[in-house]
């Protein structure tokens, strides 16, 4: 109904529009009428109007002909006056229809009319209230501020009592002395726990106080004369203790060990001492550090002593180098030859000293070694020896560390006031030893041990023995260099022609140093140091020397050659069992060995088949200058080359291949030679077949009875030893 009563409004004002301009066209604008002496109120569609718009009028006009109504009308061709006073009654109905709804609903709209009333009463009572309550709630808020401020200074005033309370409460625990504190002072053992707790209670209180006294505390006073009663009774009770414990290492046949690790459970002992009495403290420090060191001194000059009782009888001395002629040293007065003799060139067995299972074995122990009868090199004695030291040193360096409370050079000190008498004794008997060793072997062993030592005081943390070893070491190595440089000396000044009768096996200067040298060699391999290597070169270049010397006694080259050969290789051999493939003297001895043995091939060759060598030597020479022309007047010379050798190739390899198995100790060698030596023939005859191939020789008679190359091969192979 509402849509109808606004669509028919817009209708009526369309049509009353027209109507009026159609009364304007027909009266003009001049008409009389009564309605034309009042002035019209047309609102937007007043055109006189200042605030008309001839925009708007557009759009106005628009807006209404798209108007369906309109539209239909427009289209029908409907009178608009008619259409209007039409639309004009249906509006009138319309407005009489809605009259008669309101009248029946004006019961509702009265009742509606009194409940807004009521409500609107309500609702002022309610904003009345709500007034009420925020003024209500503006003074609670005031309230609990004022609450809070209050809270804030209490809590403030809390803190700083508990601040008080908890200093008053530190100060009074700290300076009250509790009677379980004097009874466990005065009357318990040092031994028992709880003289250990009261003892560190009373080292705090004691603190406490001093701190308190340099703040001024009057209360201090108070408390002072007992803390120090109970001090001095502490004091002389562990000072009893301590030095019980100490004087117990003097007894014989004592573990000082035993006491020592009972004495680092009561380390707190000393600290205490060394806090509130510092001269008792001191006093037990000095007479630890003169009982121990006597101890020490008395153990290790004892040991050392039974220690040497064990070492092997015969030693080397100052005759027996390399270069010493080996004559027997017999006679009336000699001494026969013991059953376990520690060899002087020679590395054996001695070089397990230090292998890991070996260098940190136990210690030896003299009376079980002089009842086995047991004898030992003096590296195995150095070992042993200098275990010991290691070892006590150590756990020495540690107790006093840990017991004493000192570290840096404090505790360097100090372990070297205890263990300095026995460190110095220690050296001035290595060097009493050295001024008559020489026995290079077992010096360098004991450098090495020295260095392998060295590293594991390092990876115990014990800096106290760096001195020790550095001073060790400037006594080995200045006594290995002179040793090895008299060997030097010796092998240098060797005369051959005073050495006796000579032949061609392997000479025994030449086995000793192959044997010296693959020992030293051996050993610097797990620790290299280059200062050896240069002393075992010179060595090296002195017994090069030296065998090329007594080679030189020999009339023919063969046997020179023979001679150089069998020690070359000796000397190989020995080397390559110990040394690394790839050392310098491996290598060396390698190239002179190789060299030696080609040129005995060739001198080898030589008597049967001297001949043929040569012409091929000469007519390669020719053919290579150009000049084969000249091998025409060798035919002569050539046929007998060709009828001898295949006359006598077998009965001159049969020869050849006896005369090296005589010649040379080590068949391997030996059989070695031979296969060069025939594979050198083959070569040779190969290239006399080349030769005989050129075009002046092709046509030789003589040709036919060559040997063929492959046949020669199966023949030679026959003569090839087998072992």
């Amino acid at each position: 109904m509402a849509a109808a009563a606004t669509t028919a409004a817009a209708a009526r004002e369309m049509v009353l529009r027209a109507g009026t301009l159609d009364m304007e066209e027909e009266e003009g604008p001049l008409g009389g009428g009564p309605g034309l002496q009042e002035t019209l109120q047309l609102g937007e569609l007043d055109i006189t109007s200042d605030e008309f718009i001839l925009d708007e009028v557009d759009v106005h006009i628009q807006a209404n002909l798209e108007d369906e109504l309109v539209k239909e009308a427009l289209k029908t061709g409907v009178d608009l006056r008619h259409y209007s006073k039409q639309v004009e009654l249906e509006l009138q109905q319309i407005e009489q229809k809605s009259i008669r709804d309101y009248i029946q609903e004006s019961e509702n709209i009265a009742s509606l009319h009194n409940q807004i009333t009521a409500c609107d009463a309500v609702l002022e009572r309610m904003e009345q209230m709500l007034g009420a309550f925020q003024s209500d709630l503006s003074s609670i808020s005031s309230e609990i501020r004022i609450l809070q401020e209050q809270s804030g200074a209490m809590n403030i005033r809390l803190r700083n009592r508990q601040a008080v309370r908890g200093k008053l409460g530190e100060l009074v625990d700290g300076l009250v002395v509790p009677s379980a504190l004097v009874t466990a002072i005065l009357e318990a053992p040092v031994t028992e726990p709880r003289f250990l707790e009261q003892l560190q209670e009373l080292d705090a209180k004691a603190a406490a106080v001093r701190e308190q006294e340099a703040r001024g505390t009057a209360a201090c006073a108070d408390v002072r004369g007992v803390l120090d009663r109970l001090r001095v009774k502490a004091v002389t009770k562990i000072r009893e203790f301590i030095l019980q414990k100490i004087y117990s290492f003097r007894k014989p046949m004592t573990n000082y060990q035993i006491p020592q690790t009972a004495l680092l459970k009561y380390r707190f002992f000393y600290q205490f001492l060394l806090g509130n009495e510092r001269a008792t403290a001191k006093e037990i420090r000095d007479e630890y550090v003169e009982t121990l060191s006597k101890i020490y001194l008395s153990y290790y000059r004892s040991y050392l002593g039974r220690l040497m009782k064990v070492q092997y009888e015969e030693v080397a001395e100052k005759d027996d180098l390399m270069g010493v002629e080996d004559t027997a040293k017999k006679g009336f007065f000699s001494k026969p030859s013991l059953r376990s003799r520690n060899t002087i060139f020679t590395l054996g067995t001695r070089g397990s000293v230090i292998s890991p299972t070996e260098l940190e074995a136990p210690i030896l122990v003299p009376h079980t070694a002089q009842r086995g009868e047991q004898r030992y090199p003096f590296e195995a004695l150095f070992r042993s020896q200098h275990y010991a030291l290691l070892d006590n040193s150590c756990r020495e360096y540690l107790f006093i560390c840990e017991f004493f409370v000192v570290s840096g050079p404090a505790a360097h000190d100090l372990f070297h006031a205890v263990m300095g008498r026995t460190l110095s004794m220690t050296l001035k008997h290595l060097e009493s030893y050295l001024a008559d060793c020489y026995d290079a072997i077992a010096v360098f062993l004991c450098i090495h041990i020295v260095l392998r030592f060295r590293n594991i005081a390092a990876k115990r943390d014990v800096p106290a023995l760096d001195r020790y070893w550095e001073q060790v070491l400037a006594l080995l190595w200045p006594r290995f260099e002179l040793i090895l440089e008299m060997n030097v000396q010796s092998v240098r000044s060797t005369d051959p022609q005073r050495l006796g009768g000579l032949d061609t096996r392997p000479h025994y200067i030449t086995r000793r140093y192959a044997e010296f040298s693959s020992a030293l060699v051996s050993i610097n391999q797990t620790i290299p140091n280059e200062r050896t290597m240069q002393l075992l070169g010179q060595l090296q270049v002195e017994v090069e020397n030296f065998v090329l010397r007594v080679a030189a006694e020999f009339s023919s080259r063969k046997e020179q050659l023979v001679f150089l050969i069998n020690n070359y290789d000796m000397m190989l051999g020995v080397l390559m069992e110990r040394a690394a493939d790839d050392s310098k003297e491996v290598e060396s001895f390698q190239q002179l060995l190789n060299a030696r043995t080609q040129e005995f091939i060739e001198e080898l060759l030589s008597p049967p088949f001297g001949g043929l060598v040569a012409f091929v030597k000469e007519a390669e020479a020719l053919i290579e200058r150009g000049q084969a022309e000249r091998l025409r007047g060798e035919e002569a010379r050539v046929t007998q080359l060709i009828r001898g050798f295949g006359s006598s190739w077998k009965s001159s390899v049969e020869s050849l291949s006896q005369d090296v198995m005589r010649s040379f100790t080590n068949f391997r060698n030996g059989t070695s030679i031979i296969q060069g030596a025939l594979t050198q023939l083959i070569q040779l005859y190969h290239r006399f077949h080349r030769v005989l191939s050129q075009p002046q020789l092709r046509a030789l008679p003589a040709r036919a009875e060559l040997i063929n190359i492959h046949h020669l091969m199966v023949e030679l192979k026959k003569h090839k030893p087998n072992f």
